[in-house]
């Protein structure tokens, strides 16, 4: 480590630089370790000091983690004090390449969701013990190697019957089978109708369902909005490094 003459003004005691945010003296000289504050500079002497430069560090950091989370925090931290501004870009990109699929996830499912109450029939009633995969496969006029391979993909999940073992559906799982077929005639892929499924499954109702996804969407742009509020405390620090430019 470099010694160097600091002005006195200029320095901060490791207790009240941790101070600043809450954590102990030990993280904050966990987070020199790790590059997440700059390079600790001692004086001639030879003690560590820091500095105002690793307070805006600091700071930068914890807003940074509060939307990109503390593992992406620290390789961007850690490229931007190891002079690789390209890597640190990269990553921080990518947090917000990952939020734009999570979204677009969000609305697949949605539009698929939408298809099937749109355009699926009402569910039959079924007879007391299930109906078999033939039965099955005709009224959906599908192959019953389809529904096999629904099953294969866990999509289905139907019966056994005892001694035979054969396959029999329930009213659930005959409805599971319509959206399988209604979803795959429009050609969603198998993941959007798992996460379909899943939906349906889970929430147990059309209400419901479109309720969650409205609440994980709300939540997305809450963490967006998190990522932005990181990605400009970024800029400015880059900016009073002569970085930005």
């Amino acid at each position: 480590m470099t010694r160097v003459n600091i002005a006195r003004e200029d320095r901060l005691r490791a207790v009240d630089l941790a101070a600043t945010v809450g954590i102990s003296v030990q993280q904050v000289r966990n987070y020199v370790e790790l590059g997440v504050l700059p390079p600790v500079r001692r004086t001639a002497s030879g003690y560590r000091i820091f500095t105002t430069e690793h307070a805006r560090a600091l700071t930068v950091a914890r807003r940074l983690a509060e939307g990109h989370g503390w593992s992406r925090t620290r390789e961007i931290m850690a490229a931007v004090h190891g002079g690789d501004l390209p890597a640190a870009l990269a990553a921080l990109d990518g947090g917000h390449a990952e939020l734009d699929r999570e979204r677009a996830e969000i609305r697949r499912v949605l539009g698929a969701f939408e298809t099937v109450l749109a355009s699926s029939p009402p569910a039959r009633p079924t007879p007391r013990r299930g109906v078999r995969i033939g039965a099955v496969a005709t009224l959906l006029g599908v192959r019953t190697s389809q529904l096999r391979l629904w099953e294969e993909r866990d999509l289905l999940r139907p019966g056994r019957t005892p001694g035979t073992n054969y396959r029999v559906y329930d009213e659930a799982e005959l409805r599971a089978a319509q959206v399988i077929a209604l979803l795959r005639r429009g050609a969603y892929p198998f993941e959007i109708i798992e996460a379909v499924l899943g939906e349906l499954r889970s929430a147990g109702s059309a209400q419901r369902v479109r309720a969650e996804l409205a609440r994980r969407e709300q939540e997305l742009h809450v963490r967006s909005l998190r990522r932005l509020r990181g990605s400009a405390a970024l800029h400015d620090y880059l900016r009073v490094r002569g970085e930005a430019d």
